[in-house]
């Protein structure tokens, strides 16, 4: 009688830590985060997005629009820190990474990379980890500069 108590007991516990969102530290995620598309602005020299798109959804996707085309750029917190990165898997042709549990995993070949460092894990993509772009948050606005962001999608294009 008393193992069973002590299995309820536990049982209980756990349900209360999932309810509190207790359930692994911060970010702590069920399953993949599909990235929202929002608009980024542009100004002069500058790139910028709402810190708060970042914090509601999680996972987001904007365009920057360059001399080059437009490209596209991914934003995500993970860990209590926010990354910007290029948003593009050159092998397979496409753009879109979902988050899921720490890695990004390309929506379309699934290949997967490390969210903290951008690096390939596996998957026919590997060699083209995603660049950082630098960046920092001013008024709640996530700010880039246009140059670091042309910089960082060119090195995610090419084999690294």
């Amino acid at each position: 009688m008393k193992s069973k108590n002590v299995l309820i007991t536990v049982l209980l516990a756990g349900l209360v830590l999932v309810a509190a969102g207790c359930t692994g530290g911060s970010n702590s995620q069920s399953g993949p985060i599909k990235a929202q598309w929002i608009t980024a602005t542009v100004s002069g020299d500058q790139v910028t997005i709402p810190q708060k798109n970042v914090d509601t959804y999680t996972n987001v996707h904007f365009n920057v629009p360059t001399s080059y085309g437009q490209l596209a750029f991914m934003a995500y917190n993970l860990n209590d820190r926010t990354y910007v990165r290029a948003n593009v898997c050159p092998p397979c042709s496409s753009i879109g990474f979902s988050l899921n549990n720490g890695i990004l995993v390309c929506d379309s070949c699934g290949t997967t990379f490390e969210a903290s460092t951008g690096n390939g894990i596996s998957g026919g993509c590997v060699a083209y980890p995603k660049a950082a772009v630098p960046h920092t948050v001013q008024n709640g606005q996530i700010v880039m500069s246009i140059d670091d962001a042309i910089a960082a999608y060119g090195a995610t294009v090419q084999v690294g």
